[in-house]
């Protein structure tokens, strides 16, 4: 301890800031990594914005659906929400679960997907709330999860381990894990050299109506567009008139 303290007490700025060269040193950093991040609090924090956050969006995008047989018809969703794991035993008859039960009894550890609707019947507007559409598996140990916020003793009582560190998913009894996958930003120029050194640009535009990719690739010297709703590629000079006509 006296030996790290004196080494940390003649670390300067510049050190600190100094990329790290040596694997002895890397390897150094790894357990305080674990202790502040863990190995599943990426796949925790995920699932927890998709279910409060990035769930709303895809509906706010989707939010009307029309009728061509009647013009004056329409049906919009107001809000959604993901409720917490339950099991129905009768009709109508719901009561909260626990991870360890649907192990046993071989069921999924699912929560409901609710919504609150506005339609027309008639001349009427009609709103309903809390409309059962449908049902979301729950990952462990995430916000809607019944394990979040509980002691190693309620831990016990629920027969789960105080040691596991969640993010997964119990699907009829069995634990399954989704792989995580690397993807490129999106909407965010992505500026990169090819095999033979030429450089190009490519952004894939995604909103959660549509998702498109724009390529710029230079062919003799001269740059060119490349987009997948397009047959062959356009001059970027091209796009640029039409953007100043347009604007």
């Amino acid at each position: 301890m006296e030996a790290l303290a004196a080494e940390l007490g003649a670390l300067t700025a510049e050190r600190a800031a100094a990329p790290v060269s040596a694997v002895e040193e890397k390897w150094r950093l790894l357990p305080a990594f674990l202790k502040v991040k863990g190995l599943v609090k990426q796949h925790i924090d995920s699932f927890n914005y998709f279910i409060n956050v990035e769930i709303k969006k895809i509906m706010k995008a989707n939010e009307k659906v029309t009728s061509d047989a009647d013009p004056m018809w329409y049906l919009k969703y107001l809000n959604i929400y993901v409720g917490t794991p339950d099991v129905e035993e009768s009709f109508n008859v719901t009561r909260p679960v626990s991870p360890h039960e649907c192990r046993l009894r071989d069921m999924t550890y699912s929560a409901p997907i609710t919504v609150d609707i506005e339609y027309t019947r008639g001349s009427q507007r009609i709103i309903r709330n809390a409309l059962p559409i449908g049902r979301m598996p729950i990952m462990l140990r995430s916000s809607n999860c019944v394990l979040t916020g509980k002691t190693p003793a309620e831990f016990a009582k629920l027969n789960e381990c105080p040691l596991d560190p969640g993010g997964y998913f119990i699907v009829k009894g069995v634990e399954k894990v989704i792989l995580i996958q690397e993807q490129l930003s999106k909407n965010r120029i992505i500026v990169e050299a090819d095999r033979k050194g030429t450089v190009g640009a490519s952004v894939t535009s995604s909103t959660h109506e549509k998702k498109s990719r724009t390529n710029m690739v230079v062919k003799q010297g001269r740059f060119y567009l490349r987009h997948n709703t397009l047959s062959e590629d356009i001059p970027i000079a091209i796009i640029f008139k039409v953007i100043q006509l347009l604007v």
